[in-house]
């Protein structure tokens, strides 16, 4: 199929995302390691925590020099990285990010993702999609992705939970992408996952846990209806926030309409977080998140 959004080239152009130490001269060092390698700046970000006192950077480049490829260029970064303490990843920004999806059975956020990567605003590739039910295997079908129905009981939620990491590694799997998939991941899991699992859910003020939120939200009046997405921890949705949105709602709108809002908000958020990473743009910051947009 056909996109209309631009691909980078690939072996041509590349994404260095670096956070490190404040200290004077690494604007110009990494600067200066572009110059060597004939590489052009198309688009540079970047962050000067000053509380913490640590400095974050992302620079989108070509390179003109054929023999400049990825693995030269990352062992030429390695001495500028080890002089100024620097963390660094170094990538083909045309490489997508292979994600795997998992759902339960709100297929809103699944369906949106699938969408957005067949028409090309999204740089990932889906080798699979994981469910704890069959609801959207059909769904899968269609865009030709496989489906593992994997159920989970309190009995095999350690062998489901072993089943996926097998998939994560099996298909080198680089995100994984929790498009309303209600199970509780286990603490080892989510710890295996650090940094490349995404979350999404809806965010009440005040909070309404459990069965029907949206009612609950409706018996409150609430004003607001949004969406966080956030990287997984073990902590219960309290992994470092990508991205929030909200909608005004008024007292027009009965429960069901406010699930309607909410899914639109909630599969927007998703996207945008998933987007985001995909492309290099996301950065923890201890608790919290650099977001180069």
């Amino acid at each position: 199929m056909s996109t209309k959004y631009p691909r980078p080239h690939p072996g041509r152009e590349y994404v260095l995302t670096l956070s490190c130490p404040d200290s004077s001269g690494l604007v110009h060092a990494v600067s200066g390691f572009l110059v060597r390698n004939s590489g052009n700046i198309l688009e540079s970000q970047q962050f000067d925590d000053r509380l913490q006192g640590r400095f974050f950077m992302r620079v989108h480049f070509d390179v003109s020099d054929p023999s400049a490829d990825l693995k030269i260029l990352r062992y030429r970064f390695g001495p500028v990285a080890e002089a100024y303490r620097i963390s660094w990843t170094l990538r083909d920004a045309s490489t997508p990010t292979r994600t795997l999806i998992m759902v339960s059975r709100f297929g809103h956020c699944l369906n949106d993702l699938l969408f957005r990567a067949r028409t090309g605003s999204l740089n990932i590739e889906i080798p699979a999609i994981v469910s704890n039910h069959r609801d959207f295997e059909e769904l899968a079908r269609t865009y030709g992705i496989p489906f593992h129905h994997v159920p989970v009981t309190r009995d095999t939620k350690a062998e489901a939970e072993a089943r996926l990491l097998e998939l994560v590694r099996e298909l080198d799997i680089d995100l994984v992408v929790l498009a309303r998939y209600m199970q509780i991941l286990s603490d080892d899991l989510c710890k295996e996952l650090e940094g490349r699992a995404i979350n999404i859910h809806h965010s009440f003020l005040p909070s309404f846990k459990g069965a029907k939120p949206y009612d609950q939200a409706y018996d409150r009046g609430v004003k607001l209806v949004g969406a966080t997405a956030h990287y997984v921890t073990p902590e219960l949705d309290e992994g470092q926030i990508i991205e929030q949105d909200v909608v005004r709602v008024d007292h027009s709108l009965d429960p069901g309409e406010l699930v309607t809002v909410g899914r639109d908000v909630e599969a927007q958020v998703l996207a945008h977080a998933v987007k985001w990473h995909s492309e290099s743009r996301v950065m923890a910051d201890g608790n919290r998140t650099v977001v180069f947009r």
